[in-house]
């Protein structure tokens, strides 16, 4: 077969760029009976791609220069121009998460999340515009469905009316390229942000993180340990709490991350919506143990290997925090033990038997 991956999402360092990046390079790393063609839109930005593949993936990179927008145009809203006419005739097509051109190809397509239907308003306008364009074009044409989880498949199926049958669940993994922590490097980026003494850390700030009720329940915990701080990561969304002890960093890189999570007493991941939760995996990666939410899919990604609260119960969340303060070790070996359970060379093998659907 000849299969092709639209990797455009790849230049802008999102969750969905992670994804695509380990996924392509784990399937070139399994497969050696198919060929790839890996298509690469963007206007300006066209030389990145090589930077952030690795070499043997660049091999199989196609660029063009389009814009969002344009392919936004083209293929959402008039919905023409086969993706054949760019990269030539393919059995399977993979297309991302901003567009759905028209091919000949069997059809597939990942859907991490539906945060811009399910709260239009924290997303911008242009970006729900885009998403229930494509989707609409998914609904009626495509082949088989990725859903990161059994949570997302059950919003698709709610939201899109789209028969379950359609839908494959296949899980993230942690991203591949995590270097090792040292303690010179955890010591820059803890003097970076002014961090004295322990600290929780709690990733992203939009609204479905639940800052505000983490804030309370970590006020509950602070008298009880000493020099106690709560370090919240992510571009803030609005105005939120300020407290004593709580230390926003607006966005951080992925290296300042991986030494925030070395560094924290645990992960504090009480958002009330995730299509996944890749977090939770990132901190067990590191030794960081987790606390997370009982509902929407983060059961499903911590299984036994974090402690569950509901994040609508302060009282539940600083008891929860507690306990992983209290029984450090034991929730960082119930970490490492779950997150084990996740690779990307799993999901590339089961992502390739979704392409083999070509042959049928």
């Amino acid at each position: 077969m000849r299969i092709g991956i639209d990797v455009s999402s790849l230049i802008y360092q999102t969750g969905v760029s992670s994804y695509t990046k380990n996924l392509v390079e784990a399937l070139l790393e399994i497969d050696k009976q198919n060929e790839y063609c890996l298509f690469g839109g963007s206007l300006r930005r066209s030389g990145e791609f090589k930077k952030i593949l690795n070499e043997q993936s660049v091999k199989y990179l196609k660029t063009y220069p389009i814009a969002p927008t344009v392919a936004d145009l083209l293929w959402n809203k008039l919905h023409i121009l086969p993706i054949e006419t760019l990269i030539g005739k393919v059995d399977a097509f993979h297309s991302s998460d901003w567009t759905q051109p028209p091919t000949k190809a069997f059809k597939v397509t990942t859907i991490h999340d539906l945060v811009p239907l399910r709260f239009p308003g924290i997303s911008h306008p242009i970006i729900v515009g885009v998403h229930k364009r494509r989707l609409k074009w998914v609904k009626r044409e495509v082949d088989k469905i990725i859903a990161v989880s059994e949570f997302t498949k059950r919003e698709i199926v709610e939201l899109l009316q789209i028969d379950p049958e359609k839908i494959v669940v296949i899980p993230e993994a942690v991203d591949l390229s995590v270097d090792k922590v040292t303690d010179t490097d955890k010591e820059r980026v803890i003097s970076k942000f002014g961090i004295r003494g322990k600290y929780l850390l709690a990733v992203g700030a939009d609204p479905r993180k639940n800052i505000p009720n983490l804030i309370t329940a970590f006020g509950k915990v602070k008298g009880k340990v000493e020099n106690l701080n709560l370090v919240v990561t992510g571009r803030m969304w609005a105005d939120l709490p300020t407290r004593p002890g709580v230390i926003y960093t607006g966005h951080v890189t992925k290296q300042d991350l991986n030494c925030l999570y070395s560094g924290a007493e645990a992960l504090t991941y009480v958002s009330t919506y995730e299509g996944f939760g890749l977090p939770i995996l990132e901190a067990m990666r590191i030794g960081c143990p987790v606390v997370t939410s009982n509902i929407s899919s983060m059961p499903e990604v911590a299984g036994d290997g974090a402690i569950l609260v509901n994040p609508n119960d302060v009282d539940m969340i600083a008891k929860g925090i507690e306990e992983v303060l209290k029984n450090r070790k034991k929730w960082i070996q119930k970490g490492n033990e779950r997150v084990n359970n996740f690779s990307w060379e799993k999901t590339a093998q089961e992502t390739l038997k979704v392409y083999e659907g070509a042959k049928a």
